[in-house]
């Protein structure tokens, strides 16, 4: 499965945006699609998860309550909506898959990554 992340850009402190995950094909009721983020220095770091056919979701403790994973089944699309954004937010912004229901939350568990997109939170 082949992924495409968009929709980085600049944003002011408190403000929103919203990230898309393309998928070449439907991935929603058989992989494990995530959200990873890494800051310049920093180590690759779990966002958030969507587990296939429950559509169950899970969040790291830093963005809970201010990301929202959802979906697209007919577009095959991925979305992480982000509020109240902070220069600590700032971050490429990664998505990736693997296949089945797994809570695994190290980056190198999942298989299929797409080109992240720049988010950059200054004011």
């Amino acid at each position: 499965v082949q992924l495409q992340a968009s929709g980085g850009g600049l944003v002011q402190p408190g403000g929103s945006l919203r990230l898309s995950c393309a998928t070449s094909e439907p991935t929603f009721n058989n992989y494990t699609m995530g959200w990873f983020r890494q800051a310049p220095g920093k180590e690759r770091e779990f966002v958030g998860h969507v587990i296939p056919r429950s559509g169950t979701t899970y969040y790291s403790n830093s963005v809970k309550g201010r990301f929202t994973l959802s979906g697209d089944n007919a577009k095959n699309i991925l979305y992480l909506q982000m509020s109240s954004l902070t220069p600590e937010d700032t971050a490429i912004y990664y998505c990736a898959a693997r296949y089945g229901a797994h809570r695994s939350r190290n980056p190198n568990d999942y298989r299929y990554w797409g080109r992240g997109t720049l988010v950059t939170v200054s004011s």
